[in-house]
């Protein structure tokens, strides 16, 4: 007896431009590993379309004429936490970038670096990658870097029990996602399944009390248990 098909990744789109979300769905469409529950040009459209569908991945610019796809990502994370948020937007500030990934976006990739064929970027996500135009990563990562040290008192007694709490196998898998492996590559380097990974990574969600892997990085560099140096 064969195993039963893996259904399609449900995924719902925002943009506001008409010519960029019909080429942005026509190329999701084309993907039968994908099927696009809806296209909506609003945060208030998708707003409800995420009560319709809840889909596994949202894919949405940030500037909307009615309000801001980082409002849509962390009402998506509210409904399911499992669900991926990935960015594509024209916006490359430092306010943006942060607050996406505050709110759980996975991938934040800028219009003028996304790729014609956009199901490569959406399934390097869902593989356990994130997703980083180029420049925004280097902004990333200049900004771990240089993040100061928490203050003493309560979070260091925080980052005592982080360090505690991690297992070695939890440590060496944080850092390959800081290098940016997706799961595949850290079970092959690690000679471990990809099932065994995205468990640790779970476990190491709910340690570091974050969403994201970028997320996850940063925390742990705040906390000092790995170094982008």
């Amino acid at each position: 007896m064969s195993d039963a098909p893996t259904p399609p990744v449900s995924i719902l789109l925002v943009e506001d431009d008409p010519v960029a979300r019909r080429y942005f769905a026509r190329i999701i469409n084309g993907d039968d590993r994908l099927n696009l529950v809806d296209d909506v040009g609003t945060a208030e459209a998708a707003i409800a379309a995420l009560g319709d569908h809840n889909p596994d991945l949202l894919v949405t610019d940030i500037g909307l004429p009615d309000g801001s796809g980082i409002d849509i990502i962390r009402a998506l994370k509210e409904m399911n936490p499992k669900s991926e948020a990935l960015v594509i937007t024209v916006f490359d500030d430092e306010r943006h970038v942060i607050d996406a990934i505050e709110a759980g976006a996975t991938g934040y990739v800028l219009k003028d670096s996304a790729p014609e064929d956009i199901t490569a970027t959406i399934f390097e996500l869902l593989d356990g990658g994130s997703p980083i135009s180029p420049s925004i990563a280097r902004y990333l990562l200049r900004r771990f870097s240089d993040a100061p040290s928490r203050p003493a008192g309560d979070d260091e007694a925080r980052t005592s029990e982080g360090i505690e709490d991690l297992t070695t196998r939890e440590l060496e898998i944080l850092e390959l996602v800081a290098k940016g492996f997706n799961y595949g590559e850290i079970a092959g380097s690690l000679d471990i399944s990809r099932h065994t990974v995205t468990t640790h990574v779970k476990n190491l969600y709910r340690k570091l009390s974050v969403h994201s892997r970028t997320e996850a990085v940063f925390e742990a560099v705040q906390m000092g248990l790995i170094s982008l140096k």
